[in-house]
């Protein structure tokens, strides 16, 4: 796809507009002929376009060429959602309205503009590496320009920051849609080694199974080790040659296919667990956004990466393992198991001088019961880190809801009879139990004190939102740009 601004008044292409509900009159009307203006407009006092937000009529011209009306709602209640949304809009309307787009918006401040490009952007994607291809199939670029009159100074950099963040959050789509035959731990980590190659301040490592055993990451191999595919942990380290001092951290855990192992999962919907590694392709299109869009701060994520499947060798409800931490878990439920392997990856991470560390993880259906598909679960030990994550997912359009980080909670997860933690709380609460196991292994601080860190629950934001205007289906890539804007704008 490509976006431009144009400050003439040609129209090339479908003509598309912007309009606010309640809207008779076509105020943005250089360039058009008038008997298309006048067409419009009798549409418009007829009430057979509303412009309720999220909406889209097709209007099919002859001579006078096609014309997309798209909706933005009330224009007192219009903000950059709105513009992000309708620009998603025309992407998942332009079936038979061509590839090329001359766009109106009653609106053409930078903030609004840049918001309907970004969401063009978005939703210019489609997962389509396994389908059969007719030599006819037609995969031409979408390019949208938008009329902004006379523009004082020039979009270009702020549009090249869209593209590329994009480039991120695709690369997160990728990755959760691949089918779990091919996406496996180690198939993961070559991929991030593939990708550093493009990028000259970007370096990735590899714990492999054997140095993880040798490491004692009892967390992440107890997961993995039934699993013929064994796991691994992956490093990014962006700028890390170049600058020193304390980096942003972020953990993703990687269940690349989450059977469930021993404690096996219902059949039914099985298919979807490939979408588990949500948090770990999250930790890779941001990285790999924030090396598109030139950061220059040094940032470390880590992907916690296994396939959790039953077999002789795979772990027992009624085990414990030693974490990396030393620590002691005992395993009640093997299909609790995302919280181990990141056990061992927020530990790992307070020996990388992290200035926070922000984890992500699908990891459980109770924050699903919770929040539905419309927010991700928030959770910190940090009332400031907690807000500003806050603040920049409403930014940029995804929710992240602060939950309750109770010591009733903890509690619950430190009463084992036998080991020092254990990895099941009781039924209710499950999203706040497990953060509760998860803040356990948050490392301390050069002051005696936890490191700032926050965890995020991506388990019904991650794949499933039919609300996310920003994708048609399949994994979303949620959060690489509330972390990205939350990085970069720190």
């Amino acid at each position: 796809m490509k976006a431009s601004i144009i400050e003439n008044e040609n129209i090339d292409g479908t003509l598309v507009l912007g309009i606010y509900e309640g809207t008779t009159e076509v105020v943005n009307d250089a360039g058009m002929a008038k008997d298309l203006k006048a067409k419009i407009e009798t549409i418009l006092e007829a009430g057979d376009f509303k412009a309720k937000k999220d909406t889209a009529l097709p209007v099919i011209g002859g001579t006078e060429g096609n014309t997309l009306l798209l909706g933005l709602g009330k224009e007192d209640k219009a903000d950059s959602s709105t513009f992000r949304n309708a620009g998603a809009k025309l992407v998942a309307s332009k079936k038979y309205l061509g590839n090329k787009f001359t766009v109106r918006l009653p609106s053409n401040s930078n903030h609004d503009v840049l918001a309907f490009i970004e969401g063009c952007y978005l939703r210019d994607y489609k997962y389509d590496a396994y389908l059969s291809k007719d030599d006819d199939d037609s995969d031409d670029d979408i390019e949208v320009m938008i009329y902004a009159g006379e523009k004082t100074g020039s979009l270009d950099p702020e549009i090249k920051r869209i593209e590329g963040v994009t480039k991120g959050v695709f690369t997160s789509r990728d990755l959760g849609n691949c089918p779990p035959n091919d996406m496996y731990p180690m198939a993961y980590a070559q991929r991030a080694r593939d990708m550093a190659q493009s990028y000259s301040n970007l370096d990735v490592e590899v714990i492999n199974y054997e140095e993880a055993l040798s490491q004692g990451m009892g967390g992440l191999i107890g997961v993995g080790k039934g699993s013929s595919r064994k796991p691994c942990m992956v490093f990014f380290k962006l700028n890390h040659k170049t600058t020193t001092g304390k980096a942003p951290t972020i953990v993703g855990k990687g269940i690349t296919f989450d059977t469930g192992g021993i404690s096996l999962k219902p059949g039914l919907n099985m298919d979807e667990m490939k979408y588990d590694m949500g948090g770990s392709t999250v930790v890779f299109g941001l990285m790999q956004a924030l090396a598109e869009t030139g950061y220059e701060g040094r940032v470390t994520g880590i992907a916690c990466m296994a396939e959790n499947m039953p077999s002789a060798d795979a772990t027992r409800p009624g085990d414990v393992l030693k974490s990396y931490s030393g620590k002691t878990i005992e395993v009640l439920n093997t299909d609790a198991e995302g919280r181990l392997v990141l056990a061992d990856g927020l530990w790992k991470a307070g020996e990388l001088n992290p200035e926070y560390i922000i984890d992500l993880a699908t990891l459980t259906g109770a924050c699903v019961i919770a929040l539905g598909h419309e927010a991700t679960g928030l959770w910190s030990n940090d009332d400031d880190l907690r807000q500003r994550i806050h603040d920049s997912g409403n930014e940029v359009g995804e929710l992240a809801w602060p939950m309750p980080l109770l010591p009733a909670f903890e509690k619950q997860m430190t009463d084992s009879k036998i080991a020092d933690v254990r990895n099941l709380g009781e039924r209710w609460g499950g999203a706040n139990s497990a953060a509760a196991f998860l803040k356990q292994f948050v490392p301390e601080g050069d002051d005696g004190e936890q490191i700032p860190w926050a965890h995020m629950d991506i388990a019904g934001t991650f794949w499933g939102a039919k609300t996310n205007k920003m994708v048609a289906h399949g994994a979303t890539g949620v959060h690489v740009r509330t972390l990205h804007n939350l990085i970069t704008k720190n």
